[in-house]
């Protein structure tokens, strides 16, 4: 069973972005690409071979980070948002799959990830849902998680 995930980070924040490559690598994964725009976002996400997106919902270009989301589960990238605005996330989640909510610490960023990898690669998840982690409600119903 592969247990790496390949993820595509969208943040704005230089420093954030390097924390959290840090943070995957750690944690045994990869950060195949970043994107600091909307615009960079959906134009490098479908060529990064990513198994998911951690996406800031406050890019350098405004708050777009929900179109963002939106447009990376469009085109079938699992998308967990990371932001310290949850309450602007709408009830639909703008098609992510949860949010991890900021700050976040390593182990908490780490957590997630291991659950998110049985979420993304292998659903339903059998691990136990990580405190960081906030998911969907449609999700949470559909693999009945409290």
């Amino acid at each position: 069973m592969n247990t790496q995930l390949r993820v595509f980070v969208v943040e704005d924040e230089v420093l954030l972005q390097m924390q959290l490559e840090v943070f995957l690598e750690d944690a045994g994964h990869l950060m195949v690409g970043s994107a600091t725009t909307m615009h960079e976002a959906i134009t490098k996400a479908g060529s990064a071979g990513a198994d998911l997106a951690l996406v800031d919902i406050h890019l350098a270009d405004g708050p777009t980070g929900l179109e963002v989301g939106r447009a990376l589960a469009d085109m079938g990238l699992p998308v967990v948002f990371m932001t310290a605005n949850a309450r602007r996330i709408p009830e639909d989640f703008s098609g992510a799959i949860g949010i991890i909510s900021k700050p976040y610490s390593q182990s908490g960023v780490a957590e997630a990830l291991n659950f998110l990898v049985s979420a993304v690669k292998y659903p339903p998840p059998e691990a136990p849902l990580p405190p960081c982690l906030v998911l969907a409600p449609a999700l949470a119903e559909r693999w009945r998680i409290n």
